[in-house]
């Protein structure tokens, strides 16, 4: 074997066992992160609240489809969702190809739901997700503005 040809086996070899090296670690999995051992108080009820994932297990879903004043599926309705005692709307969507929508929202209260399509009479819904159920299902089927041919 020549010097040259001796060189490029060691240099070859030397980016073969880097990669297996890489690619060795990249499999194995993170080590554990340690154990908090502050002495820090414990928190209190308000951080602890915040440190805490929320889980939509408990959600209440508000599932529906909009329907044109023909009876055709009504893509790109604006949905828009506040609580009933409250007067910003916090959720909003839009309706899909197919005019169908689905809201997640926390249970345990009464909401509204308001429906606006360009050209469209507004609709307005209110809903009840405290009555233990998990989902409401509406269908919308919406009127001409004033002025609009029907």
């Amino acid at each position: 074997m020549g010097r040259l040809s001796c060189a490029v086996f060691i240099a070859a070899s030397v980016v073969l066992a880097s990669f297996a090296a890489t690619r060795a670690s990249a499999q194995e999995p993170p080590p554990p992160p340690p154990p908090d051992q502050s002495n820090s108080p414990a928190p209190s009820s308000s951080s602890a609240k915040s440190n805490k994932k929320y889980s939509h297990a408990n959600d209440f879903l508000i599932i529906g489809t909009i329907f044109t004043n023909k009876g055709y599926a009504f893509p790109g309705v604006e949905l828009r969702v506040r609580r009933s005692s409250e007067k910003k709307f916090r959720w909003d969507s839009y309706t899909n190809s197919r005019g169908e929508f689905a809201i997640r929202v926390p249970q345990g209260t009464d909401y509204e739901m308001n429906v606006h399509a360009k050209g469209f009479a507004d609709q307005t819904r209110t809903l009840d997700a405290k009555n233990g159920l998990n989902e409401a299902r509406i269908v919308f089927r919406m009127e001409p503005g004033t002025g609009e041919k029907k």
